[in-house]
């Protein structure tokens, strides 16, 4: 991870050439003093046998001229890279400029899936008191839509670390690994070397851009760390988790490299100088604390909260290196910061996830909204005159689904359109790119003949009737269901929706005749029973308004997100000519 990122020819001088390269991202840069052209990869590089030619398509050229390549030249080699780049391409409308978005915002929601957006719409119009039907989610305004394929390199229906490493790095890879190819083994730190992928996020920090990452939930799980980490194993988010061959090989935990992503960065590319990820908000206090009672924050209900057993705190080591920064862990201390006063925000609100938005107001210390904490990342970060990176997700929209609970998956998915909005309010669309997505679905159903405006965490209602339309085998349903999981809960009014591990599953038909279905406790059937409800396997929805939203039409590899934005912010571009001025 020490190699320089520009050609340079025998007497060191860097060289200007034209790559046959997607229009959409100058990645390569042919290289000449009689020596065979090629291109520094300076973090690994993917070796895919099954790409044939190791350069772009010949019908693909580079705009504009560049003295070298920020990105991995062997990333070319990747065809679903290049397929998915020839599509942006295709997409560029004549007025369409290179680099017209000074800022970037993508806002993932983890499982939200089409029907989880049409019942989650539903929700809000009704509790707004409307049918439900003819309400418009945040994102439903946005200008640009498209439908993302969502399937893994080796996963039909898949995982968020595999999905959100196609929409941060262009490159679909395997379920279960961070920003690295399909070329290694899952939990083999070996092959990890070689195998890593340059992501969005970096691309803006090399920019000199500011970069944010806020989620729900921890934010060492799989889609935020997918945005600063490198691992073959997601699940390896503290060093206690790592097992002990892979830490002697020297693969290290995600907490870990959040903490050092400046160095690393830097170390990546001699001579740069970057000032690291200006905001972290969400979730996953454990990972970052010693497991030591001494180290409990104010609101953990764990008798010891930290799960880190090198004795580290990096709570305390970010603090060192950021001492103009705020860490924060409650309300008080988020309500406090003055965005134009703080040049870095770390806020861990939990030690595990944040609370589901049911629930939020029960949290002990409190925790901000992510509508809250989308204006207060962009109020930080939108003073750089260079722009920034944001990402957003919501989390625990996936851990509802997972839960088989639609009241929190919905609950969550509608505070979802609030951070949207709050963006959207806070941003001018002439500058900023706003892309709205998902990684995955779930096994969420919309189903049955309800009339319209039949309340959607109701029985069905058919067209005509005013009682509930009764099955085949006589007992009521309910218009949204799961294929698989857990199964029905009546836990009242409970808005702890992981409570429902607790139990047995209860899968297949139960008489909801005398059961309040629109409580929050209610927990929906489902006809496969299993431990946890699934992911689902359709294409997700994308949503796009600002320079390069155009980009984001027609049903894409879901790593075609990754070049809209680049091309949008010019983000490997920018990022090359400030390598060039080193």
């Amino acid at each position: 991870m020490n190699k320089m990122l520009l050609c340079m020819s025998s007497d060191s001088t860097p060289l200007k050439s034209l790559a046959s390269l997607m229009a959409v991202c100058c990645l390569l840069v042919a290289c000449s003093g009689g020596q065979e052209n090629q291109s520094t990869a300076p973090i690994g590089s993917v070796n895919d046998s099954d790409n044939g030619d190791n350069g772009a398509p010949e019908n693909l050229a580079l705009p504009f001229e560049l003295s070298g390549s920020v990105m991995l030249d062997s990333m070319l080699a990747d065809e679903a890279y290049v397929a998915s780049a020839d599509s942006v391409d295709k997409a560029i409308s004549p007025s369409a400029i290179r680099g017209t978005a000074k800022n970037i915002i993508l806002f993932i929601g983890d499982g939200m899936g089409i029907s989880t957006v049409t019942a989650a719409r539903i929700l809000e119009g009704q509790r707004q008191g409307g049918s439900g039907e003819e309400n418009v989610l945040s994102w439903g305004a946005m200008p640009f839509a498209g439908l993302a394929k969502t399937y893994n390199v080796n996963a039909q229906t898949a995982d968020s670390a595999g999905t959100m490493t196609a929409i941060m790095t262009g490159v679909k890879t395997d379920a279960g690994v961070i920003s690295v190819d399909a070329d290694v083994q899952f939990g083999n730190c070996s092959s990890q070397s070689g195998n890593e992928l340059v992501g969005a996020l970096e691309l803006a920090e090399i920019a000199g851009m500011s970069t944010g990452i806020v989620s729900t939930a921890r934010i060492t799980h799989a889609t935020p760390a997918v945005t600063y980490a490198k691992s073959v194993n997601r699940g390896w988010e503290n060093d206690a988790l790592i097992p002990d061959s892979a830490l002697t090989q020297g693969c290290t935990d995600i907490a870990s490299q959040l903490i050092g992503f400046e160095a690393r960065l830097e170390a990546a590319y001699p001579g740069l100088d970057v000032d690291g990820i200006e905001v972290v908000m969400g979730g996953g206090r454990r990972n970052f604390l010693p497991a030591s009672e001494a180290f409990n924050s104010n609101d953990t209900l764990s008798p010891i909260e930290g799960a880190r057993a090198d004795g580290l705190d990096l709570t305390a080591q970010w603090q060192s290196l950021y001492p103009q920064g705020a860490y924060i862990t409650d309300t008080a201390g988020f309500n406090a910061i003055e965005a134009n006063d703080i040049p870095q925000i770390m806020g861990l609100f939990d030690e595990s996830h944040m609370e589901y938005e049911a629930n939020r107001a029960n949290d002990l210390a409190g925790e901000p909204s992510l509508a809250q904490m989308t204006t207060k990342a962009i109020d930080v970060l939108d003073n750089n005159q260079r722009g920034y990176f944001l990402t957003i997700e919501a989390g625990r929209i996936d851990h509802a689904h997972h839960a088989g609970s639609a009241f929190g998956a919905l609950t969550d998915t509608i505070a979802f359109s609030d951070a949207v909005q709050a963006a959207m309010d806070a941003t001018d669309s002439s500058d900023t790119l706003i892309i709205v997505t998902a990684d995955h679905s779930h096994v969420f159903t919309m189903g049955g003949i309800a009339k319209r405006g039949n309340p959607i965490l109701g029985l069905s209602v058919g067209i005509g009737q005013s009682t509930p339309t009764l099955a085949l085998d006589g007992l009521p349903y309910t218009t949204l269901a799961y294929a698989n999981g857990l199964g029905f809960r009546d836990f009242g009014e409970n808005t702890n929706f992981d409570l429902t591990y607790t139990e047995a599953a209860a899968a297949g038909r139960k008489d909801l005749s005398v059961v309040d279905t629109v409580s929050s406790g209610f927990h929906q059937e489902a006809m496969v029973s299993l431990s946890a409800e699934t992911h689902g396997g359709e294409d997700v929805s994308i949503y796009a308004q600002g320079p390069g939203a155009s980009l984001i039409t027609g049903t894409v590899e879901q790593s075609v997100i990754f070049h809209a934005m680049e091309f949008a912010a010019d983000l490997a571009g920018r990022a090359n000519a400030a390598l060039g001025s080193q």
